[in-house]
């Protein structure tokens, strides 16, 4: 009776923010900087008063939080999204919360912990000697940095915060309405702007982000369906595949594409359950796509085969081979960074000292030289680790499942990072480190539910 009484007051307190949220920035009227202080005052005491239920509001925001822009900085607007202030104001509101009871504990360790605070100490001395250079602009640096510390924070934050496997179940299904919901948005708007995009981006958004968010869900959801035994999740998740991989073909992301055939590969040749039915849905999906939507599966078509129809040439393997302008220019990233890096090899020049690089991999490194490359390549390696380790130790459906498409997606998450700046995208990496925190503590809830 008072745990019904309680999920009673944690939804009407959610439905109470949030209204006071619609009325605050609809509504009243206000600039947008009183808005969103408003705003992360009413988070921070949501968050101090329930953490968990700001928790459940930071996931659907994640992707559906619009941008409001409160400074200019030279050749950019400085935008700041809802989540933003969300992730801040909880994260306030929980530190707040734990120095009034000592029993909540500030940081739980995991084997990630020391690699994130040291790659992030690296990203600042080399930014702080960008800046003594004059190589960089300082506000720019500045609100990259402040975001790569909030996904750290994300990931402290619900390492924390998740104390059984209840929460994790809500936590899914949170992120289950959160895609479906950024699914039909994008198929309803990709008559009006070319390609499927996320909320809130309009015209200007890009696709490879929609592309990669899908690609990772996929991959997590791929892998508890293999794994649960539960009829609820079976269907939720064989209603929404299909969606999302039709909202994937839509966004006409070449990288996203490739990366979602190395995720899927993985699940195909690692999972030992129901290898039948994951092999047969790709064979449905190649024999009914092409009939059941054929303007799609050309617009796919082309834009693949569009790839190599460009006028400029690389010799590979003894062969020439012909790119488009956008396939070119990540080769040409690569080029310029490594012809930068011989003047600063070892430090690079600071976070956006490199200028645009849309990969992943280059501009780590030539912005962060070569030990804050291998820090970071380091971390990878350390999550891939983790998961692996994890999967190993997972003896009920849920961690299995959840690992399992875990490890999948963030195999397609490094393929993904060969044609975007992956690791650094707010709608790929706050879905991603909120993930990486429920694996990171998946074991540890096990043994807490053995011990009860």
């Amino acid at each position: 009776m008072k745990q019904n009484r309680a999920e009673i007051n944690n939804i009407v307190l959610l439905i109470v923010t949030v209204i006071f949220a619609v009325i605050v920035f609809k509504f009243v009227g206000l600039s947008p900087k009183i808005a969103i202080a408003v705003f992360g005052i009413a988070f921070f005491f949501l968050a101090f008063s329930n953490t968990d239920l700001a928790l459940i509001f930071l996931v659907f925001s994640m992707l559906l939080s619009p941008e409001l822009t409160i400074a200019q900085v030279p050749s950019r607007s400085v935008v700041v999204r809802i989540d933003d202030v969300l992730l801040i104001a909880i994260f306030l509101g929980w530190l707040a919360k734990t120095a009034m009871n000592k029993e909540l504990g500030l940081l739980k360790h995991t084997p990630l912990n020391s690699l994130m605070v040291a790659y992030i100490a690296v990203c600042i001395i080399t930014t702080l000697l960008g800046i003594m250079r004059s190589d960089i602009n300082p506000p720019k640096s500045f609100f990259y940095i402040i975001k790569y510390i909030e996904y750290f924070l994300l990931y402290f934050m619900v390492t924390n915060n998740i104390k059984d496997k209840k929460q994790v179940n809500t936590f899914m299904a949170c992120f289950m309405i959160t895609a479906f919901i950024v699914c039909i948005y994008a198929l309803l708007t990709v008559g009006k702007f070319g390609r499927a995009t996320a909320p809130f981006e309009g015209a200007e958004g890009e696709p490879n982000t929609l592309g990669g968010y899908l690609m990772f869900m996929l991959a997590v959801f791929g892998g508890i369906f293999l794994h649960t035994s539960s009829r609820r999740w079976q269907i939720a998740i064989a209603l929404i595949a299909p969606l999302m991989v039709i909202t994937l073909l839509e966004t006409l992301s070449r990288g996203s594409y490739l990366a979602f055939i190395f995720m899927y590969l993985v699940l195909i040749i690692f999972t030992r359950r129901r290898k039948i039915i994951i092999i047969g849905a790709l064979v449905l999906g190649i024999v009914i796509l092409p009939l059941t939507l054929p303007k799609v599966m050309k617009g796919v078509t082309k834009r693949v085969t569009y790839t190599f129809s460009g006028r400029i040439k690389y010799k590979t393997v003894g062969h020439e081979v012909a790119l488009d302008k956008s396939a070119a220019s990540r080769i040409e990233n690569w080029k310029n960074v490594i012809q930068k890096l011989r003047k600063y090899p070892f430090f690079g020049y600071g976070v956006t000292g490199v200028g645009l690089v849309d990969i992943q991999y280059p501009r780590v490194l030539g912005e962060t030289g070569i030990i804050g490359f291998l820090i970071f390549i380091w971390l990878l390696i350390r999550i891939l680790s983790l998961s692996s380790h994890n999967l190993s130790l997972a003896n009920d459906e849920l961690s299995q499942g959840i690992t399992f498409g875990f490890l999948a997606g963030f195999i397609g998450l490094l393929i993904h990072s060969f044609s975007a700046n992956t690791f650094i995208i707010v709608r790929i990496m706050e879905p991603f480190w909120f993930m990486t925190a429920i694996v990171a503590v998946l074991p540890n809830l096990e043994m807490v539910q053995l011990t009860q």
